[in-house]
Parts: C-alpha cells; structure tokens; sequence
C-alpha cells in the first residue's frame, strides 16, 4: 500500500491479541456454552483503529506498546501488513501482551473480557519517545484502555503542534476535567452515552441526538453511535444532525466501533468537513460489519 506522506494520523493506545469464539448463544453466569470454533485476530481498539486509518488511505503511526510474547510479536506483524508506522510500539520485557476473548452468538452479537497487559505500561515517556510522529500529528486517536494519565501527556503533546483530538471513550469509564479539556471530539456508543451523560436509556437516533447534545458541553463535537440505528452528531461550529445506518445484512458487529472511529479521523485528517466525515465514517461502519471476518483484509 502506499500512502501519502501527509497528513498523518497517530492512534495512542491499546493493541490486544484477541481470541474469537463462535458459540450458539453468550454463557449466562455459572453456564458452560459448547461453542463451534474459534479463531485468533489481532485487536485493541488502539490497533483496530490504527489498520482502519491505514485501510482509509491516510497514513496512520501507533503508540503503544506489547509484551515480549508471540502474542506481541503477531501484534507487530499485523501492523505491518496493514502498513502502520508501528516505530513507537514498544516491546515491554516481562510485561505479558495485551489481549481479549470474545464470545459470538448466532446473531453476531459479542461479548468480550480484555487483559490490558504491557497496555497499563503506557506513560508519558513513550510519547517523548514518538515525538516524530507527535509533531507531525493532524488528528490524534485516543480510548480508554490504556492509563488516563498517558492519554492526557499525549493529548497535550499534539496541541502544542496544533494537532486535533479525538477521544472515542471507551470503554466506559469518568472522564478528568484536565482530559476533557484537551478533547476535540468525542465519539462514544449508546451504553458509553448513558454513562456519561447520565442518560437512562440511549437506544434510538432520537436518544443519539439527545445524549449528543448534552454531551457538546463537554467538548466542541460530540459523536454517539448507536448501532443499527444510526449516528448522531452535534458540533458548536457545525451544528447537529443524525444519520439513519445503512441497510445491510450484519455478519458480525466486531470491531465496528473502532472502523467508524478510524475512518473518521482518516476523513478529518484528509480535510473533509464534519458531516461529510460521519457520513464516510457511517459507510465504512456499514462495510465492515457485513463482510465475514476472513476476508476484512481486502476491504
């Protein structure tokens, strides 16, 4: 893949090796389930959203960092299939890679249990130590699975050379005033919502547009996303709106919060204006979840 070699995205997070399970229904608490196969892929919403960047055409770096295991070094080589910058990823001898076991039932529903691992490792000095990448950065990806205090050193490090924060925050988790301040747009899916906007219920594009709206008194742009219903945005410059999702036959909803995230930012990045980049972000969202897992790669 070739990419251009401005502007750049820079995700600063978490890279998980996922084990994927494909099982007629999720185990309810004390239940064994007998699943039908499983399967390894390399995740984190860090990494996910990294290869989604790439995927976009926009030229994507990551900062994180894995465990001197197979595990980290099938991390590593995913990114560089995907053609990430993966110079910053730092292997952290004795600290085990970060990674997750995700359970599939027969709708393409998941859920998932995460061991952060070499992700909790993560601080400010791997972001000194990416300062080539920090300087050039046009949008910076973050999440919440690696420490807030490393999100808030590398959040910091890219404003000071002018560059845009994107936040998706997740998973769930309460937000420090000196983070919130440093964000320029939040994306976050319906249960995410709920939390922070301290919203009962956020399951319909009406309920998006309404968590969206309080959400923007945090930061200038607030995105929720809540699934087969579509994507709510509201910006202080821009204004508000939703989108309807695409009609499509869902395969498998795995990693389609992070391929909205990444393609957002590839969409920002690349100067698209706000709605035009949800909506490419919404496409690429609906793309992903309705082609099997095996043949992601060539999408």
């Amino acid at each position: 893949m070739t990419l251009p070699t401005t502007p750049l995205v820079t995700v600063f997070g978490s890279l998980h090796y996922d084990i994927m399970v494909d099982a007629p229904d999720r185990p309810r608490k004390g239940e064994t389930v007998t699943g039908h196969a499983w399967h390894p892929k390399c995740g984190g919403k860090g990494g996910n959203q990294a290869v989604s960047v790439a995927r976009a055409g926009m030229r994507a770096a990551m900062i994180g960092a894995v465990g001197d295991d197979d595990f980290g070094t099938a991390l590593l080589a995913n990114l560089d299939r995907a053609g990430v910058d993966r110079r910053f990823v730092r292997v952290a001898p004795g600290a085990g890679s970060g990674m997750s076991v995700a359970i599939f039932d027969e709708g393409g529903d998941y859920g998932a249990v995460i061991v952060s691992g070499g992700n909790l490792t993560l601080s400010d000095k791997d972001i000194a130590a990416a300062s080539d990448a920090v300087g050039q950065t046009s949008v910076l990806l973050l999440q919440n699975e690696v420490p807030e205090a490393a999100n808030i050193a590398a959040a910091r490090a890219v404003k000071r050379h002018g560059g845009r924060v994107l936040l998706n925050a997740a998973p769930a988790r309460k937000l420090s005033g000196e983070l919130i301040e440093l964000v320029d747009i939040l994306v976050v899916n319906a249960i995410e919502a709920e939390f922070l906007a301290g919203l009962a219920v956020v399951e319909t594009l009406e309920g998006a547009s309404q968590a969206a709206r309080l959400l923007v008194d945090l930061c200038p742009a607030a995105i929720v996303t809540v699934g087969g219903k579509g994507v709510a945005c509201c910006d202080r410059s821009a204004g508000a709106f939703a989108l309807p999702a695409i009609p499509i036959k869902v395969v498998s909803t795995h990693g389609a919060g992070d391929e909205f995230v990444g393609a957002l930012a590839a969409a920002l990045a690349r100067g698209e204006v706000m709605r035009a980049a949800v909506t490419t972000a919404n496409a690429a969202s609906a793309l992903l979840v309705s082609t099997p897992e095996a043949e992601r790669d060539r999408i």
